[in-house]
C-alpha cells in the first residue's frame, strides 16, 4: 500500500499494517524480542555529496521506491510501532537517498510484483535484497550494494545435511519464497533428480515468511531455502532450526527499469557510503559484515559457482 512521502532530511519510512511489540511474534513467526531489531541510527549524519547528485538526470529530485515487507531482519520488518519500516535496505536506501539529496515516495509492494512494476513506470527502484541473476538482467538493471545469496535451512532433529548438490534435495518438500532466485534455482533444476533416477523434491512456495517456518515447523517441509543472511538471523533466534550452508553467492543490487539514468548516480552514492565509513555502520548495525563488497557495480553477470 502507498506509504507517506518522504524528505530526505527526515526519511523515516512508514507503512500501514500491523506488527509486533515485546514478546510478541514478527510476520516470519520468529519470537520477538527486546533485542530482535536493532534501531541504531547509522544513517542521518550522512550529508549530499554534489558530486554524486550531479550525475542523476537533470531535474531528478524525487523518486518512488518499491520495499518488499519479508518480517525477518536483516530485511525489511516493522519497528514495535508497528508502522515504521526498518531493515538493512532500508538503511541502505535512506543513505543513497540522502548523498544524493533526493525525496523519496515508499511504496510497500509484495516481492514478486516489484520488478514487473518496474518496467511499466509505477516504480523507481526497487530495494528488496534483489539477487543480480543473468537473467533478470535482461530485463532489469541493478546497482549492487552488498554480496548475499542462497541458502539452506533445517529443523534441528532433521538427518538432512549439508547441500552441495541440488540432487541431495531429491524426495523433499523445499519450501521457499514465491517470485525468488530461489524458487527460480529449484524449478531449473528439477530435471535433475530424474536424471538421476530419483524421486522429485517438492517445491512449496510461500508470499509470507512466516508460512515458510510454519511449514518446516509443522513437518510439511523439510528443508527451506532462502538468503543466507536471513536464514542465520531466523535460525539465531528461532528455536529448534539449524542452520546447514551457503550453497551459492549473489551479488544484491537496487532494482531499476532497463536502461534506466540513475544507475551511476546510485553507483557513486553507494561508493560514497563505502569511503565515508557509513556503509560499514550499517552493516554492523544488522550482522551481515560478511556481506561486504569493495565497490558498486552496475549489472555486473553473475556470479557461477
Amino acid at each position: 500500500m502507498p506509504l507517506t512521502a518522504l524528505a530526505s532530511a527526515a526519511l523515516l519510512l512508514t507503512a500501514c499494517g500491523s506488527g509486533t511489540g515485546a514478546g510478541g511474534t514478527d510476520a516470519s513467526g520468529v519470537a520477538a524480542r527486546s533485542d530482535a531489531v536493532p534501531t541504531t541510527d547509522v544513517v542521518s549524519a550522512e550529508r549530499t555529496d554534489p558530486a554524486a547528485a550531479k550525475l542523476l538526470p537533470a531535474a531528478t529530485r524525487h523518486l518512488t521506491v518499491a520495499i518488499s515487507v519479508g518480517g525477518t531482519p536483516p530485511g525489511t520488518t516493522y519497528l514495535a510501532d508497528g508502522r515504521t519500516l526498518t531493515g538493512q535496505d532500508v538503511d541502505f536506501t535512506k543513505a543513497v537517498a540522502k548523498v544524493l539529496g533526493l525525496r523519496l515516495t515508499v511504496d510497500q509492494a509484495s516481492f514478486e510484483a516489484i520488478l514487473p512494476a518496474l518496467d511499466s513506470g509505477k516504480y523507481d527502484v526497487g530495494a528488496s535484497n534483489f539477487g543480480v541473476t543473468d537473467e533478470r538482467r535482461k530485463t532489469i538493471d541493478f546497482v549492487t550494494y552488498i554480496n548475499d545469496g542462497q541458502g539452506f535451512a533445517t529443523r534441528k532433529d532433521s538427518k538432512v545435511g549439508k547441500i552441495t548438490d541440488l540432487r541431495q534435495l531429491c524426495g523433499l518438500n523445499v519450501a521457499t519464497g514465491a517470485g525468488t532466485t530461489f524458487e527460480a534455482t529449484l524449478e531449473e533444476s528439477r530435471h535433475l533428480c530424474a536424471d538421476a533416477g530419483k524421486k522429485p523434491y517438492q517445491v512449496q512456495t510461500y508470499a509470507e515468511p512466516s508460512a515458510i517456518w510454519s511449514s518446516v515447523q509443522q513437518g510439511r517441509s523439510d528443508v527451506v531455502m532462502s538468503t543466507i543472511n536471513g536464514l542465520r538471523y531466523a535460525v539465531a533466534r528461532q528455536p529448534g532450526l539449524k542452520f546447514l550452508n551457503e550453497f551459492h553467492r549473489l551479488d544484491v543490487g537496487f532494482a531499476f527499469k532497463k536502461g534506466t539514468r540513475l544507475a551511476p548516480a546510485f553507483r557513486a552514492a553507494v561508493d560514497r557510503l563505502i569511503a565515508d565509513g557509513t556503509y560499514g555502520k550499517i552493516l554492523k548495525k544488522w550482522g551481515t559484515t560478511g556481506s561486504a563488497i569493495t565497490t558498486s557495480r552496475i549489472s555486473p553477470p553473475e556470479i557461477k559457482g
